[in-house]
């Protein structure tokens, strides 16, 4: 696989973002190869070569992304090797799935407001105020992944 020195830039760049999100700097750079290559799967060896990683930041790294649901793999007829790819095309489902996520965060804030001491009034306030933003998220969220707008951009087909 011969990367180009743009695309290495966009790895380099896309993996920074994702870290900041969360991610590890293995697990950020290899979503990011798998994102931005121009094969859209790619073996194990390939990643491993491809980075420039060991085998064992390699296979922890797939191992994450897979466990966190940010890539799949594959494997072809009378072959051992299996072929990973990133599941960014499959984003509709993901974030149905992070919102569902997040239904789940704010009811258990809102069990824990209610169960705090009445002896910190601000931070109950915040709290309260943290899962009301929340919900509104949610609600429009959802709302706008079920109907859209007339002016819709093409993913919400």
């Amino acid at each position: 696989m011969n990367l180009t020195e743009k695309q290495k830039e966009l790895i380099e760049s896309f993996g920074v973002i994702q870290e900041r999100m969360g991610l590890t700097p293995a697990f950020a750079r290899v979503n990011a190869l798998l994102t931005i290559c121009d094969e859209t799967e790619l073996t194990f060896e390939q990643i491993q070569d491809g980075l420039n990683l060991s085998k064992s930041a390699t296979s922890n790294a797939l191992q994450g992304l897979l466990a966190i649901d940010r890539i799949g793999y594959k494997t072809k007829p009378g072959e051992r090797k299996r072929y990973f790819f990133s599941k960014l095309d499959q984003f509709r489902i993901i974030f149905k799935k992070d919102v569902l996520s997040l239904r789940h965060y704010v009811d258990l804030l809102k069990e824990i407001h209610l169960n705090r001491t009445k002896n910190t009034p601000e931070y109950n306030d915040k709290l309260k105020e943290l899962t009301e933003f929340m919900d509104y998220f949610i609600t429009e969220t959802s709302t706008l992944q079920k109907n859209g707008r007339s002016n819709r951009p093409s993913f919400f087909v």
